[in-house]
Formats: structure tokens, sequence, C-alpha cells
């Protein structure tokens, strides 16, 4: 999940992250942000591109623009 100077020019990315448990998450996948969508449709398609298709039903997901993902780990 590394990222480079790259997510800048071409729109970041997102770590997408499915809940497994009351206060547990699992990471699916790490995706690149499709151009000329809205921040709320981003998100949604990089949880179908990080599941390889549609969503699960019933299944929550969480989306974390990948430069946050980041900085959330320099602690």
């Amino acid at each position: 999940m590394a990222g480079t100077d790259a997510d800048a020019r071409d729109g970041g990315g997102y770590v997408v992250f499915r809940r497994v448990g009351d206060d547990q998450w699992c990471v699916v996948g790490d995706v690149g942000r499709r151009p000329g969508l809205t921040a709320r449709a981003a998100r949604v398609q990089a949880v179908k591109d990080a599941c390889g298709g549609d969503m699960a039903a019933g299944v929550e997901y969480a989306v974390v623009p990948r430069s946050e993902w980041r900085v959330a780990r320099q602690l």
C-alpha cells in the first residue's frame, strides 16, 4: 500500500475495508481513484473495484483516502 508522488497526479486512491466483527475491520484492497466521478461515486466504485465486482449485500464497507491511510500509519 505504498503511495508515490503519482498519487497526486493520477487522482490518488483509496484503501477499502470490510467489517468483520463488532469493532473489527479487514483490508479488502488498495485501489486507484477513477477520474471524473464525484467523491461519493468514487468511493462506491473503489469498493466495487476492490471486491472485483458488485458489493456484497448486507456487508458494511469503509473507504479511506490513501493519503489519510498513510498519515494514520505514521503514529
